[in-house]
């Protein structure tokens, strides 16, 4: 009677840290290093010059990565992160082909490409110190 007996449905794991597999780390540094790559040699949209991979977060089953990106330069620029999130999306398709044949990943992993604003943070704040460490300091004539 297989009418009787509840469905069962597959869990869900999300994976994140240590609990992470190692050959989701290693997928993960190999699709850095090949969205770099293709960044710098193959895309030849011009309002991605300048965007630098700063990490890849992978999902446990290697079907969605997460891309961080920076500008060497222009960073502060709202409009300009926009653009250059953008023209990775539209050369997603293209980057995600080449990384799947040059790593021979069995599926094709999604690309889902977002700005790394971590260090523009950490910057702010260095800032905010060194300002209020000059205004503790005593003026000198």
């Amino acid at each position: 009677m297989a009418g009787d007996r509840p469905e069962r449905r597959p869990e869900k794991r999300v994976e994140k840290g240590p609990a992470k597999g190692l050959r989701a780390r290693r997928v993960e540094e190999g699709v850095r290093v090949e969205v770099a790559s293709l960044l710098t040699d193959e895309v030849k949209d011009p309002r991605v010059a300048g965007a630098i991979v700063t990490r890849v977060e992978m999902a446990g089953d290697l079907r969605v990565a997460r891309v961080h990106v920076r500008l060497l330069e222009g960073g502060d620029d709202l409009a300009r992160r926009r653009e250059v999130v953008e023209a990775l999306r539209r050369a997603s398709g293209m980057l995600r082909r080449e990384v799947t044949q040059r790593l021979g990943l069995r599926y094709a992993p999604e690309l889902k490409f977002q700005y790394d604003d971590g260090v523009d943070h950490v910057t702010n704040v260095e800032r905010v110190l060194a300002e209020i460490e000059a205004e503790r300091k005593p003026n000198k004539p």
